[in-house]
């Protein structure tokens, strides 16, 4: 499989999931943005905005290549002198506090020495989190980690809980999902068998999420909810600038800025101190958004 094929499937699969949210947005297209990447490559951006249940969201596909930065070179402690990654990323941010942010994202690198690997992962971020929800979304995910491999859900669920972790918050960034990276032939499957997986992730988001939203578009919402969203959005803003590798490897190849930065959302507060009653479901949440919740078992939080 060349890297050309595997840029081609990822453009389709942006395809499929912008064309699934529309349908289930109902109010809002996506607009599209070409893009060129001086030193090599480019993509395409698509955004959404002010539809009936998606405030705001983005999908990008990206195919650039060229040389290699010196920082992530001796980041990696990689010897080549070129690269290739080609991807595809989306993050959503609802207008509803009741409908969760998500992201996700699939990617494929390869160096001009031959060295390649898959990477990616899913995970979901509530408002308000909703035990029965979390656990039907980590049911998927488990399924699909399971049809290729009966190690994968065991290993990258706690690596989703490890990288999307906020440590000087002490907090998860929401109820995880999955997150792997550097799968290649060391893992005992063939690069055919691992696009296979990387594809099924992807293809798994819009019915998943395309649920997630039909579910709660439609709820009612207090000021009070409404305030703790754009608080919580805070949150995902710090992961995103502060530790997310993605975001530091687009700005350290410089990638295109304006696709970068379009996991931000519409519109974000920070409170200082922010008061959290005993009882509430905002301190109930708190009290979930924890490494190594098995969201598969009855919590009894």
């Amino acid at each position: 499989m060349q890297k050309d094929e595997i840029a081609e499937k990822f453009k389709h699969l942006q395809n499929q999931i912008t064309k699934a949210l529309e349908n289930c947005d109902g109010g809002a297209k996506f607009q599209e943005d070409v893009w060129e990447r001086e030193a090599g490559g480019g993509g395409r951006s698509r955004v959404i905005k002010n539809g009936n249940i998606i405030e705001k969201g983005g999908v990008q596909f990206s195919a650039v290549h060229g040389a290699m930065p010196a920082k992530i070179k001796s980041k990696l402690n990689l010897s080549a002198d070129d690269f290739f990654a080609t991807g595809v990323s989306l993050i959503m941010h609802p207008e509803n506090p009741h409908v969760p942010i998500i992201h996700m994202n699939v990617r494929y690198f390869e160096l001009s020495d031959g060295t390649y690997w898959f990477g990616g992962g899913i995970d979901l971020t509530p408002i308000y989190v909703d035990k029965n929800q979390a656990k039907a979304f980590h049911q998927e995910l488990k399924k699909v980690c399971d049809k290729h491999h009966p190690d994968f859900y065991s290993k990258f669920k706690p690596w989703a809980d490890d990288y999307f972790f906020l440590p000087f918050r002490n907090e998860t960034r929401g109820v995880g999902g999955i997150f792997f990276d550097h799968l290649n032939d060391s893992s005992g499957m063939t690069k055919e068998e691992l696009f296979d997986f990387v594809m099924e992730v992807g293809e798994l988001f819009a019915p998943t999420y395309c649920e997630i939203m039909r579910t709660n578009a439609s709820k009612l919402y207090s000021e009070q909810e409404k305030d703790w969203q754009l608080h919580r959005r805070g949150r995902y803003v710090e992961f995103n600038l502060v530790l997310d590798k993605g975001t530091k490897f687009g700005l350290d190849t410089n990638g295109r800025t304006e696709s970068i930065l379009v996991s931000m959302p519409p519109e974000v507060k920070w409170t200082y101190q922010y008061e959290i009653k005993e009882g509430s479901k905002e301190a109930e949440t708190l009290q979930l958004l924890k490494k190594d919740i098995n969201w598969l078992e009855p919590i009894s939080v």
